[in-house]
């Protein structure tokens, strides 16, 4: 099947899951909006559980690709923090699947797949991946903060500079999160992560 074709189904799952809970969400409406025969939809995904972790999957990697894109957004370390941060709550408010991920509440009307894997005899590899393990909150706390680091130490920075870039990171994660939980007015995000930095030895 066409990577096209299964990105197709998958908008149609997630448009119907704005419309009603997971629960009333049917195989064959998903099948029939996205234009292929529900042997076709089982194919790809297996079972309902199994599109449901395919959303998931496509949730994360969603949120984590624009991640990177904030991260290099600017030339100033603060800058780029400041839009991760600003990305993420955007996300989360704007996209509830993210938004369960990342605080770990997931509302009744959402699919919730269980974040280990299941074992997955799909010979398609998207659904493989999709059936491996999911990231817990912790998980995406740690993958943003690492992938900050990685983003903002210039070559040749010590240990004790890398720990304290890896706190500073780990800081504006977190309070963005929070941001997520209990969101702030307009501009706050940003307000907050410039706040808390303006200390910090972020260079």
């Amino acid at each position: 099947m066409m990577p096209a074709a299964r990105e197709s189904l998958l908008d149609a799952a997630y448009t119907a899951l704005a419309r009603r809970p997971w629960s009333a969400v049917r195989m064959v409406d998903v099948a029939a909006a996205a234009g292929v025969s529900r042997q076709t939809l089982y194919n790809e995904f297996g079972s309902k559980e199994g599109l449901a972790r395919a959303l998931v999957r496509r949730a994360a990697d969603g949120y984590l690709a624009g991640v990177e894109r904030a991260l290099g957004t600017h030339s100033d370390p603060r800058e780029r923090l400041t839009a991760t941060a600003e990305w993420t709550a955007s996300t989360a408010r704007e996209n509830a699947l993210v938004r369960a991920m990342l605080t770990g509440c997931w509302s009744e009307r959402l699919p919730s797949p269980t974040l280990s894997a299941v074992p997955s005899s799909s010979a398609v590899p998207a659904q493989r991946r999709a059936d491996g393990p999911l990231p817990s909150p912790g998980d995406f706390v740690a993958i943003v903060r690492d992938r900050a680091v990685t983003a903002l130490s210039g070559p040749g920075a010590n240990k004790s500079d890398s720990a304290d870039l890896a706190r500073s990171c780990e800081l504006v994660v977190r309070l963005a999160l929070s941001c997520v939980a209990a969101p702030p007015g307009e501009d706050g995000v940003a307000d907050l992560v410039r706040g808390a930095l303006h200390r910090q030895l972020v260079n």
